[in-house]
C-alpha cells in the first residue's frame, strides 16, 4: 500500500470534499472526525496528515504535540479557517510542514501534500539508515564500544591505550574489529557514522 493522506477535520462535508479531490489525484485517503479518532487508529507506514486547527476535544496543536512522539515521521499540513500569525508561528516552530488557510485551492493543497509526502520519504530513509547503524553499533563488544567512543572523539591509538589502560597493539586490534563490524574502511567513515547518529554531541 502506498503513502496515505490522513485528513483530520470535524467538518464531515469538508473531509469528504478534500478526500474526493485527493483520491481523484491518485492518493490513498483516511479520514478522521477528531484528534482522538486518529490516535485510536494511529497511522502506520508512509504518508502525511492534513490537520484542522480547532476541533472539539483535542485541538490541532495538541494533536501535533502528541504525534511528535507517536508518529514523528508523518509531516503535518495544517488546513484551517481559524488561523492567525501567532498560531501559525507556534505550529511551524513545533514542526508543522505547512500551514494553509481555508478555502485553499486544490492546487495549493495538492502541492502541500506532495511536498509533505516527499519529506516523509526522506525522513523514513533517514530513520531506516539510523536503525541499521544502531544495529551495527549494538554488535560491538563493550570494549569495542569504548574504543569506538574514543576514536570518534579524535583520540589516537596511543591516547586510547592510555585511557583504557591497555597496549597500543590491543587498541589497534579492537579498532580493526570495530571497522570490520561497522563495514567501513576509514576513520572518516566511522566519524561520519557517529555524526549521523548524533553521538559526537554526546561525547563532547
Amino acid at each position: 500500500m502506498g503513502p496515505t493522506v490522513h485528513i483530520v477535520d470535524d467538518d464531515k462535508s469538508f473531509r469528504a470534499a478534500v478526500g474526493r479531490m485527493l483520491a481523484a489525484s491518485g492518493f490513498q485517503i483516511e479520514s478522521y472526525s477528531s484528534g482522538e479518532e486518529l490516535l485510536a487508529r494511529l497511522p502506520r507506514g508512509s504518508g502525511c496528515i492534513l490537520l484542522d486547527l480547532q476541533m472539539p476535544g483535542l485541538s490541532g496543536l495538541e494533536l501535533q504535540a502528541r504525534l511528535a512522539d507517536l508518529a514523528p515521521l508523518l509531516p503535518i499540513v495544517f488546513l484551517t479557517g481559524r488561523g492567525d500569525i501567532g498560531i501559525t508561528v507556534r505550529a511551524m516552530k513545533a514542526g508543522a510542514h505547512d500551514f494553509l488557510e481555508k478555502p485553499a485551492s486544490s492546487a495549493a493543497v495538492l502541492e502541500a501534500v506532495e511536498r509533505a509526502l516527499q519529506l516523509c520519504e526522506t525522513r523514513r530513509k533517514e530513520h531506516d539508515r539510523a536503525q541499521a547503524l544502531h544495529t551495527l553499533l549494538a554488535s560491538l563488544t563493550p570494549r569495542e564500544s569504548q574504543v569506538f567512543d574514543l576514536i570518534v572523539r579524535g583520540m589516537r591509538n596511543k591516547q586510547v591505550a592510555f585511557e583504557l589502560n591497555t597496549s597500543e597493539r590491543t587498541v589497534k586490534a579492537h579498532r580493526h574489529k570495530v571497522m570490520e563490524k561497522l563495514g567501513v574502511r576509514s576513520l572518516a567513515e566511522v566519524v561520519s557514522m557517529a555524526e549521523r547518529l548524533g553521538l559526537l554531541e554526546k561525547t563532547t
